[in-house]
C-alpha cells in the first residue's frame, strides 16, 4: 500500500509540472488559444534600418502591439512593415508612424502617433504618414565635423 502511494503523489507532482511547463510555453510564446485579440495594420517605409521582427508597437507611450513582418516593394521602393495591432486600439487616418530608438543605442521601435481625423483605420489599413528611423551615427558625425 505504501508503494501506490508513493508513485501517486509522484505522479500528482509530474502532472502539475506539466501543466506549469504547458502554461509557461503558451504565455512566454506568445501563443493565442482562444482566436486573435488583433488586427494587422501596415506602414510604408522609406528605410527601416534596424527594426526586427518582434519589436514592439507603442502609442502614447504603451505598447500595443508588435511588428511581425516585412516586405519590399520594389515598384514603389518602399518597406511595407506588417504590424499586429491589439483589439480596441483605435488608430485613425491620419497617424503618423516614426521609427525611434530607446535610448542612444537600444533596440528600435515603431511610435504611433494616433491622429484624430474620424475615420478609423481597420483590419489590413496602411499608414502612409512615415517618418523613417534618425541615423545616430550620422549625426553623431555632422556634429564632430561642424557640418550641423
Amino acid at each position: 500500500m505504501q508503494k501506490y502511494k508513493k508513485e501517486t503523489v509522484v505522479g500528482v507532482f509530474m502532472l502539475i509540472g506539466l501543466i506549469c511547463v504547458a502554461y509557461m510555453a503558451v504565455n512566454l510564446g506568445d501563443i493565442n488559444l482562444l482566436g486573435s485579440e488583433t488586427y494587422i495594420l501596415y506602414g510604408r517605409f522609406q528605410k527601416v534600418t534596424g527594426l526586427q521582427t518582434g519589436n514592439a508597437v507603442d502609442m502614447l507611450g504603451l505598447n500595443i502591439g508588435k511588428v511581425i513582418g516585412f516586405q519590399m516593394d520594389q515598384k514603389d521602393q518602399v518597406v511595407m512593415v506588417t504590424m499586429e495591432i491589439d483589439q480596441g486600439i483605435k488608430v485613425y487616418e491620419d497617424a503618423i508612424v516614426a521609427i525611434k530608438t530607446e535610448g542612444l543605442i537600444g533596440d528600435k521601435y515603431i511610435d504611433i502617433d494616433p491622429g484624430g481625423s474620424g475615420k478609423l483605420l481597420k483590419n489590413g489599413d496602411t499608414i502612409i504618414d512615415t517618418l523613417p528611423p534618425v541615423d545616430i551615427y550620422d549625426l553623431i558625425s555632422k556634429f564632430a565635423f561642424g557640418k550641423l
